[in-house]
């Protein structure tokens, strides 16, 4: 048995090679970029009109408040010249600023009446509502660094910088396999000695908030089965997540059969609560961790090694939180207690909430929760307002 720091470790010291490829931007979304990206040309790429006005030179203001319009240059088209500099041209939001102006006075200070324009204000200084060519990047200039996780505003950037194809990390295939023969589909009626599978799809949803889709599988309580249905799955997978069979139970028999396999177990039981029994093995490119099959112990030990260890070989940051505790916790045991919170914001801390339930097979209860905190072994009574890691279940803790 290793504590949860020692299996951290142990976890981070074996890393997975995941390769670089070329994938149409739109397609990117989630993945990790592999190569720095530099801007085409300047941004903006011309003097841009930010508010819908007329446009003319603002030395023009001092003596006069009168304007003839001589057109209107709109967004999209190719940038007009104010013929006369005692006139003005009507200018649109995105626009190219005409040539021969130099600010633009907005609709709301314009009163304009067959074809004059007579601006309200005359004080306008020079480049007023414009967006000055190459004010946020100059061409060539680094926007987008390699190991940058591309979200949805990023997405644009490329989409802004001509990238149709980006260089990402391709992401691992990965494989939730649950196992038990007490399990039967969410669509089957359970016999008195059976419950539907649900713990899949719940580590199937945390792998779609990092970005990727996993696909599942139920394998039996059999060892041969089991051995088949794993040889197999490995040819196919880098990355195998097993629910269950990972305990001393006469049916648990998959760290024999990975053994068998000639997998290297590196990592079965920690000295934590919940998720005692947690498995960590490799062969070679292959990868395997095993939770045990109570709910809030698979999504615990997901949150507390696999996530994190994921997020390092797809070179994400993984951002770290801590929760005040919200009332007075006692747990005797020494080992690490990963209690089950409800988290509030209040006066910009986090307060952590601990969820009542009657332990890590309550399934009911751990709805309720949005993270936990990781109480130390050295301690029996944690205070309220003290200070612990929190680790978000949902996506906007990740």
């Amino acid at each position: 048995m290793i504590s949860v720091t020692q299996a951290r470790e142990i976890l981070f010291s074996n890393p997975l090679s995941l390769p670089e490829e070329f994938i149409p931007f739109q397609k990117s979304l989630n993945h990790t970029l592999a190569s720095d990206v530099y801007a085409d040309r300047d941004a903006p790429p011309f003097h841009r009109v930010t508010m819908d006005g007329i446009a003319i030179q603002s030395a023009g203001l001092q003596t006069k408040k009168q304007f003839e319009i001589e057109g209107i240059q709109a967004a999209g088209q190719e940038q007009m010249t104010l013929k006369n500099s005692e006139n003005c041209l009507e200018v649109m939001t995105g626009a190219v600023l005409p040539k021969n102006t130099d600010c633009v006075v907005p609709y709301e200070m314009v009163q304009i009446n067959r074809g004059m324009a007579v601006v309200n204000e005359l004080e306008f200084e020079k480049f007023k509502n414009v967006h000055l060519q190459g004010t946020d990047a100059k061409k060539g200039d680094l926007i987008l660094r390699k190991d940058s996780w591309i979200h949805p505003g990023i997405l644009s950037v490329l989409a802004s910088l001509g990238q149709e194809k980006v260089k990402v990390v391709r992401p691992p295939k990965v494989l939730i396999c649950a196992t038990g023969d007490e399990l039967v589909g969410v669509d089957q009626h359970p016999l008195p000695h059976q419950i539907r599978t649900s713990n899949v799809y719940m580590l199937a949803a945390a792998l779609q908030n990092l970005g990727i889709a996993a696909q599942t599988a139920h394998l039996p309580d059999h060892k041969e089965a089991l051995r088949s249905a794993i040889e197999k799955a490995l040819e196919s997978h880098a990355i195998l997540l097993f629910s269950g069979a990972v305990s001393k139970g006469k049916f648990d028999f998959l760290p024999e059969v990975l053994n068998e396999l000639g997998l290297e177990i590196l990592i079965h039981g920690v000295t934590q609560k919940p998720g005692k029994p947690f498995l960590f093995g490799r062969k070679n490119e292959n990868f395997v961790f095993g939770f045990p099959g109570n709910p809030s112990s698979s999504l615990v030990c997901f949150h507390n090694y696999f996530k994190p260890w994921l997020s390092k070989q797809l070179r994400r940051q993984e951002p770290q939180a801590s929760g005040i505790l919200a009332e007075e916790v006692i747990f005797k045991k020494p080992v690490t207690y990963h209690l089950l919170v409800r988290t509030e914001i209040q006066e910009g801390n986090i307060m952590a909430y601990p969820i009542k339930n009657s332990g890590s097979g309550d399934w009911v209860h751990l709805s309720e929760a949005d993270a936990f905190l990781s109480l130390p072994a050295d301690k029996e009574t944690f205070k309220k307002n003290d200070v612990f890691p929190l680790n978000y279940f949902h996506k906007g803790g990740f």
